[in-house]
């Protein structure tokens, strides 16, 4: 579900599984503001976007406007761990902070908090679900990423 004002995007929900988004009441359902967003995304599917150009209104607290401003630094197909980018805030002991402010990120995709693993390489928690993160590394073939359930490693197709 896209949620945003005539202006911006404000919110990319999953929803599939238990936490699946209800719209407000004051809520009105319109296409037109979302399409360039859709044609965005689906073009990052598709494999032929590698970065997003749309005006964004995440809404969040200072430290966690600065972490998803860091999340958006990252290439694609590249990963970095919380510990990485809490050294890059300045706080060398901040990664939990970091990985609280990353769950809640509200533009997931867009602003890609997929690409935060853990220190050991392993897949940790993505609000779509760990699947859904290693389809979305393997689609920007991010070069090794470990699952939490053994130690397969994961390569592009071709």
């Amino acid at each position: 579900m896209l949620v945003g004002t005539e202006h911006a995007l404000v919110r990319v929900h999953f929803q599939a599984g238990p936490q699946a988004l209800r719209p407000a009441k004051e809520w009105r359902s319109a296409a037109a503001p979302f399409l360039r967003a859709e044609a965005q995304l689906m073009e990052y599917f598709r494999g032929s976007r590698r970065s997003f150009e749309l005006p964004l209104a995440p809404v969040g607290t200072p430290f966690q406007l600065a972490v998803w401003r860091e999340l958006s630094r990252i290439p694609y197909g590249e990963t970095v761990s919380y510990g990485d980018i809490a050294r890059r805030l300045g706080l060398e002991k901040g990664a939990r902070a970091v990985g609280l402010a990353n769950g809640a990120n509200p533009l997931p995709i867009i602003v890609p908090c997929h690409r935060v693993i853990g220190a050991d390489r392993t897949l940790t928690g993505f609000g779509g679900g760990l699947h859904i993160k290693r389809s979305l590394l393997t689609l920007e073939g991010a070069a090794c990423v470990m699952d939490l359930f053994g130690p397969e490693v994961l390569r592009p197709a071709g």
